[in-house]
């Protein structure tokens, strides 16, 4: 599993997928620390951890993404 930085708050987030998760797939393991949101509204993709995305609205923009930072 790697990580990349939040895009809001910069704490790395576990990525899943890979090899390396392979043996945790089978597990049932998620371990996963964010999501990565897409907004058709400007094609753009941002990767936040949890405690970032619970910050966001219930209907978010980018715009709401962009405050974060």
């Amino acid at each position: 599993m790697s990580t990349d930085p939040c895009d809001a708050c910069g704490t790395p987030v576990k990525i899943r997928g890979g090899i390396g998760d392979f043996w945790s797939f089978f597990g049932g393991s998620d371990d996963a620390e964010g999501m990565l949101l897409t907004f058709d509204s400007d094609d753009s993709e941002h990767l936040l951890c949890y405690d970032c995305i619970e910050k966001l609205p219930d209907e978010p923009t980018a715009a709401d993404v962009s405050a974060l930072e």
